[in-house]
């Protein structure tokens, strides 16, 4: 069974590749398009660079429980409303709570989204993530290393803060949970965006 898990979680991170490098390629090709003397009508609208954004998510607890999540994103403004994007996300956890026992782990990985303003104050959002995370085998009886797949949807609220950024927290639920998920349904998110 965990073979049959860890295949199908290699497939996933396969295609979380793919469409990486999918998006990359096309973002050159349009780009090399520009400096091989192709000539085009005059540019109507934003150029490349003003339709990127950016932001991401840091959450931070110190004391007996030590937890730091860091997650910048950056995203590309397919039409005014709609923008898709990605980043890489880390997590470090200290557990000091039970006296003899002490838990130390980082988790890594990478997300894609997407996102679309349904008015100015309120957008819907979804998000494949897939993080690498210690897990306990009860097979082997120990922690071992393993692939976690998510697939978030939901919504937000987009407070302004100033003429070109935002704070958003969002209600998200994770609808393909695993057997590893650490997610519980809601899941309450908060970050900040720059340029959508």
């Amino acid at each position: 069974m965990d073979s049959i898990i860890f295949d199908l979680q290699n497939i996933m991170m396969k295609k979380l590749l793919l469409f990486v490098v999918a998006l990359f390629a096309g973002v050159y090709i349009s780009l090399a398009q520009d400096t091989l003397g192709v000539t085009r009508p005059p540019k109507q609208g934003p150029s490349f660079a003003d339709r990127l954004f950016y932001g991401g998510d840091l959450s931070l607890n110190f004391g007996d429980v030590t937890y730091i999540y860091l997650a910048p994103t950056v995203g590309y403004k397919v039409t005014p409303k709609f923008g898709v994007g990605l980043g890489p996300s880390y997590s470090y956890l200290n557990d000091k709570r039970y006296a003899g026992y002490h838990y130390e782990t980082s988790t890594y990985g990478g997300r894609a989204f997407a996102q679309y303003r349904i008015i100015e104050q309120a957008l819907l959002y979804t998000e494949y993530e897939l993080v690498n995370a210690e897990v306990y085998n009860l097979l082997q009886t120990k922690l071992v290393r393993a692939n976690i797949g998510s697939l978030f949807v939901g919504g937000g609220y987009i407070a302004p803060i100033g003429e070109n950024s935002n704070f958003t927290i969002m209600g998200l639920w994770n609808v393909a949970p695993s057997q590893y998920s650490y997610y519980e349904n809601p899941i309450i998110r908060a970050g900040f965006n720059i340029g959508f």
